[in-house]
């Protein structure tokens, strides 16, 4: 899962080479939201801690 934000960012970086500025932007959009919805789901998973 955590790999999604890193190819998102990578077709970003193709597509700023290729000329695609807007293409670009919207994928680091979208790797900035799955990066947000990722940490939510980390953020409020219970811990699994035995004392």
């Amino acid at each position: 899962m955590m790999s999604l934000p890193f190819f998102a960012q990578a077709a970003a970086l193709l597509c700023v080479w290729a000329g695609r500025r807007n293409a670009a932007f919207a994928l680091l959009v979208l790797s900035l939201i799955v990066t947000l919805v990722l940490f939510r789901l980390h953020a409020t998973d219970p811990l699994a801690i035995v004392l």
